[in-house]
């Protein structure tokens, strides 16, 4: 089954998610900033528990596809909130597939919930991306508007498959991020993470997984660099690639 279900929160928002009945640990995707559960990587994971046998979900963010939410009131502390709530609508263990900025949601889920994870596997994970990567990369004009207006407007050219679209950047967002830093102690997760990164990846470069890698300890780690690859790692390869990581976590 694969309809769309519903997952009421306490302040009345709605998470939607499609799930798959399968056996072994649920797989578990967690999609990127301004991404959705149609992406191409959400869908060839679906794919793959169909013709695996796998129990599989995937899901919108608050704010984000078609679940609820105010983007203004978006924060990684609420994408977290989410994340955990979801899993403990599930039963047994879970495989968290996070994709960049849900990256960082799985490893703060790993971290909130260690006895549930099977494993991890992240895809140009993106943990601190506020504070490291877009804040810093951000023109002066934009940082400025934040810091004086409390938001600013960003325009990205492109197909919504392309680029991020129309949306707005709010202090908030960064301000609260703070609370969910991982990159400066250690990161404590006995499950093992299996990290593929594009080596020309161009909006989180390979240094921010080695980074990540150093933090990791408690369990085995894998970093996977993948010459050529760029943020999204969607090529027919690059999607193999990401299906038999997913198959070798859940065998452990």
């Amino acid at each position: 089954m694969s309809d769309i279900q519903l997952l009421h929160r306490p302040d009345g928002e709605t998470l939607a998610w499609r799930r798959i009945a399968g056996l072994g640990p649920t797989v578990v995707w967690i999609g990127g900033f301004r991404s959705d559960m149609e992406g191409t990587k959400a869908l060839a994971l679906e794919a793959a528990a169909k013709a695996r046998g796998w129990s599989y979900v995937r899901y919108d963010h608050f704010a984000h596809g078609q679940s609820s939410g105010d983007w203004r009131q978006a924060t990684i502390g609420r994408w977290r909130e989410d994340a955990i709530a979801l899993i403990d609508a599930l039963e047994g263990p879970v495989l968290p597939v996070g994709s960049s900025m849900g990256g960082w949601v799985a490893l703060l889920l790993a971290l909130a919930r260690p006895e549930r994870i099977q494993g991890l596997a992240l895809v140009n994970p993106a943990q601190d991306f506020t504070e490291r990567l877009m804040w810093p990369s951000l023109p002066d004009h934009v940082r400025q508007a934040i810091l004086r207006d409390g938001e600013a407007l960003i325009v990205e050219e492109g197909t919504p498959r392309q680029g991020l679209g129309e949306y707005t950047l709010t202090a908030r967002m960064f301000e609260e991020a703070r609370d969910w830093l991982l990159l400066d102690a250690s990161l404590p997760i006995a499950a093992p993470v299996h990290i593929l990164q594009g080596r020309a990846d161009a909006t989180v470069p390979q240094s921010h997984a080695l980074a990540l890698v150093e933090r990791l300890s408690g369990g085995d780690v894998r970093l996977d660099l993948v010459e050529g690859g760029d943020h999204r790692l969607s090529t027919p390869r690059d999607l193999a690639r990401l299906v038999e990581a997913v198959e070798g976590l859940r065998r452990l």
